[in-house]
């Protein structure tokens, strides 16, 4: 289930695929609400197939589905060129559920692991329909990068970063000291890269950079207040989350730091994935060797 919701999520990078939904949402508007009901069926299945399934599980997450989705459609579809107070609401009905774990209770703690990550997933997918099809928001960068030249600004911001955030990590104690991987072979540590990129970074990057730290530069503009401000948010959805003890406020630190050298790399790209590479990579050097 999970590689098919990696397939639609990749599916949306096509040019051509985000024109067509354009398109049919703007010919008939009401067929946004066929997203998420075909969405609560993936959820359901997903459940089911984990052995979790409850009728009451389905009706949250169809509700949490629903919910954004009445709300973009009420300001109807795109181009929106500025967003409005109402959009940024739908990127927490989205991000907030999912971050603190809405139905959580109802989901046997085995399977729990399992239908969160389901869950983030699905969301990403409302997310890209919503705001690349329906809303059409300018500057999303969810595309295949242009060049060479993401990567190129993904390691220069690296080389930039890591240092940064490897003393002041050592500082608050948040890493241990360097150590070697105990089991250094070429292809895993490419597998744990890649797991790490499509996982945590791609889908990161969706939300911090391509939805908030946009619609900011598109409410604000693309100054410097506007890139500290993303970074600052993007730090603070850190500080739920451990192995220190909660407000975790060194992680909060290490993640504000990362998130400006993030929200720098997406302004110079041409695509998301330069932002997402670098993230992936930050993460996985930390896995790695630390």
């Amino acid at each position: 289930m999970l590689g098919l919701i990696l397939a639609l999520v990749f599916g949306m990078l096509g040019r051509g695929t985000q024109a067509a939904l354009r398109r049919l949402f703007a010919g008939r508007p009401a067929l946004l609400f066929g997203a998420p009901a075909l969405l609560t069926l993936l959820f359901g299945a997903a459940a089911a197939g984990a052995g979790a399934f409850s009728w009451p599980l389905l009706f949250v997450a169809a509700v949490y589905l629903l919910i954004p989705t009445l709300l973009a459609f009420v300001q109807g579809p795109g181009p929106a060129r500025r967003p409005s107070g109402a959009d940024f609401a739908l990127i927490l009905l989205l991000w907030l559920p999912v971050e603190f774990g809405a139905g959580q209770g109802l989901i046997p703690r085995p399977q729990q692991g399992f239908l969160h990550s389901v869950a983030y997933g699905v969301a990403i997918l409302l997310a890209l329909v919503l705001f690349l099809g329906f809303r059409n928001w300018e500057g999303l960068k969810y595309t295949l990068p242009a060049g060479g030249r993401d990567f190129l600004y993904a390691a220069a911001g690296f080389a930039v970063c890591a240092p940064v955030l490897i003393v002041v990590g050592r500082w608050l104690e948040f890493i241990p000291p360097f150590h070697l991987p105990p089991q250094p072979q070429a292809a895993r540590l490419l597998t744990q890269f890649l797991i790490i990129l499509v996982a945590t970074g791609l889908p990161e990057e969706i939300l911090f950079r391509s939805l908030i730290q946009n619609g900011l530069m598109l409410r604000c503009g693309p100054g410097i207040g506007t890139l500290l401000l993303a970074s600052f948010i993007f730090g603070c959805a850190h500080l739920n989350n451990g192995p220190q003890p909660l407000p975790n406020w060194r992680y909060m630190i290490l993640a504000t730091i990362a998130g400006a050298a993030y929200g720098k790399v997406f302004q110079q790209s041409s695509s998301v994935w330069g932002s997402a590479s670098l993230h992936a990579l930050v993460d996985w050097t930390k896995h790695v060797f630390f």
